[in-house]
């Protein structure tokens, strides 16, 4: 049974820096392309950022473009991401998800989770 595992998140403050990991197992990892998602309070959750299988291609929400960087590491069937100046609208519960082979070709618009959402790991981020 394929399953993620988020960690990484916490409190900083405005201008702050975290790196998110995202743990998967029970799927061929680099069969699929990667997604992180976030879900503010009171809002529904959506896709900030993607990377494809290949790992060459990435794809970011304009919100976090130039401040959030995406990688994947497969030979620790690990995803991260990297996210500096950190601003307060950053603020939600965010999750990883490994997301169809044809997805994040062009866009972090309309990708198609594989794996069951996991429990997710929270940043908040002070002004």
């Amino acid at each position: 049974l394929a399953q993620v595992v988020e960690s990484g998140g916490g409190s900083v403050q405005a201008g702050g820096s975290l790196r998110l990991s995202c743990t998967a197992s029970g799927l061929t990892f680099d069969d699929f392309a990667l997604a992180w998602y976030r879900q503010p309070p009171g809002q529904e959750r959506e896709g900030v950022s993607c990377i494809s299988f290949t790992g060459t291609s990435t794809h970011y929400v304009d919100s976090v473009k130039g401040r959030f960087t995406i990688s994947r590491d497969n030979e620790k069937n690990t995803l991260y991401l990297q996210m500096n100046s950190l601003k307060p609208e950053d603020t939600a519960m965010y999750y990883c998800a490994a997301v169809t082979r044809s997805d994040c070709k062009t866009t972090v618009r309309d990708l198609h989770p594989m794996t069951p959402w996991g429990q997710g790991t929270q940043v908040t981020v002070s002004s």
